[in-house]
């Protein structure tokens, strides 16, 4: 059986979703990239296994998410003056809404891999809430498509683009702000956009060189001795908070910066990327008060680690796939490579576990498919048009991948 984060964890979130059904955050309803759904299909191309593909416009790599019937995403024009919310019916692929959310007078430049619609949604009955970065957030119904609130004044330097996602938590909309020259975690009443609580960073980065001042992380809410506790990585630490209060309760320092895979709490232990340009995966005891130390880190993979896509936590094994290709599978108590191959292409997209397999997706929109097991097995290798970035997401039996230019559902 797979790992669960605990019941009282899942009863602070808002969606009631059943693994399957709905996939309301980046990372699917636990945030770990992994689903109950079977009957997922293991084969598809441009002409098989295509429930339906439809354009979307401008450019996004927001990953898709899903709420009943509905897929919403967000795009952005090529410029980055003009931000866009649509919903897609999970059914027919038709463009229920599609809302010119923002439009930007000087958007800053973007690093060649990034967008302006990067930061994924996230949806709950009644509402979508999208985010731009600096650019803006705002909440949307998802019967009418209408504009419930919105803002503005949240705002930092990215330098090289927007990227952290937002998740729900309660009556808040949480999300990280970690810019070249502003460093903050906040929490937004969902209902009104209103603050409710804002928390600096507390590493100080005076001496750091203003580009690794910046930040990707989406925050990652769990059950640690007896408490609450919200973990969103920083540049040159990792920050646990009381996600009711943002009250800090320990950090643990690392000497990386630009991190985005998300952090899973699996079998007791914290995994977590420390750095963008040579990244190590940790695994680290969760809890504590303070300013913690060495003592906290279980082992490190320091050859492997993602820089850009999330990894997997399946039972007492870590799947990943790191940016140049290298899959490697790791004993998740001990850290022990079980195996390592490389696949051809480079890597953005987080991976998918379902029903016993794996579903790895590279730039070329190339899909490899291997058996989540302790030894390296392929089960299949497929291909749609396009470029790839966005990570998967799940609906019923039926995977949605977003390409370059199209909306995918694939289904048997």
């Amino acid at each position: 059986m797979r790992q669960f984060l605990p019941f009282v964890v899942l009863a602070c979130f808002t969606h009631s979703a059943v693994a399957g059904e709905n996939w309301p955050q980046f990372l699917g309803p636990d945030g770990n990239g992994t689903t109950d759904s079977i009957g997922l299909p293991l084969a598809w191309s441009e002409h098989e296994n295509v429930a339906w593909k439809t354009p979307v416009h401008g450019h996004g790599w927001s990953s898709p998410v899903v709420w009943k019937n509905q897929v919403w995403l967000t795009t952005a024009t090529e410029d980055g003056r003009q931000m866009f919310a649509l919903c897609i019916d999970v059914d027919s692929g038709r463009v229920v809404h599609d809302v010119k959310v923002f439009d930007v007078a000087e958007p800053e430049r973007i690093a060649k891999v990034n967008s302006y619609a990067s930061p994924t949604p996230v949806v709950e009955e009644g509402r979508v809430y999208v985010h731009y970065g600096t650019y803006g957030t705002a909440c949307l119904d998802t019967g009418t498509g209408e504009v419930r609130w919105t803002r503005r004044d949240l705002n930092c330097d990215h330098h090289m683009g927007p990227g952290a996602s937002p998740i729900l938590f309660g009556d808040y909309l949480i999300f990280t702000v970690d810019g070249c020259d502003v460093q903050y975690i906040v929490a937004l009443n969902k209902r009104s956009g209103e603050t409710a609580w804002k928390t600096d960073r507390t590493v100080d980065l005076s001496g750091v060189h203003y580009m690794t001042r910046k930040c990707y992380s989406t925050p990652t809410v769990y059950q640690a001795d007896g408490r609450l506790e919200m973990i969103a990585p920083g540049s040159r630490a990792f920050f646990a908070y009381d996600p009711h209060t943002g009250r800090e309760l320990w950090k643990l320092s690392h000497r990386g910066w630009s991190i985005s895979p998300r952090p899973i709490l699996a079998g007791g232990l914290l995994y977590m990327v420390n750095d963008f340009e040579h990244p190590e995966l940790w695994a680290v005891k969760p809890g504590g008060n303070g300013h913690r130390g060495e003592d906290a880190v279980l082992w490190r993979l320091q050859r492997g680690a993602p820089a850009t896509p999330s990894f997997l936590v399946v039972d007492d094994t870590v799947f990943a796939v790191d940016d140049d290709g290298v899959a490697t599978c790791l004993d998740a108590k001990t850290g022990e490579v079980l195996w390592q191959e490389r696949l051809e292409g480079n890597f953005s997209a987080s991976p998918l576990y379902a029903d016993g397999r794996i579903y790895l997706f590279n730039h070329d929109a190339t899909a490899t498919a291997i058996a989540a097991d302790r030894r390296y097995k392929k089960l299949a290798e497929n291909h749609l048009n396009g470029d790839m970035r966005a990570s998967p997401a799940v609906a019923g039996n039926a995977l949605l991948l977003r390409t370059r230019t199209h909306l995918y559902k694939i289904a048997e």
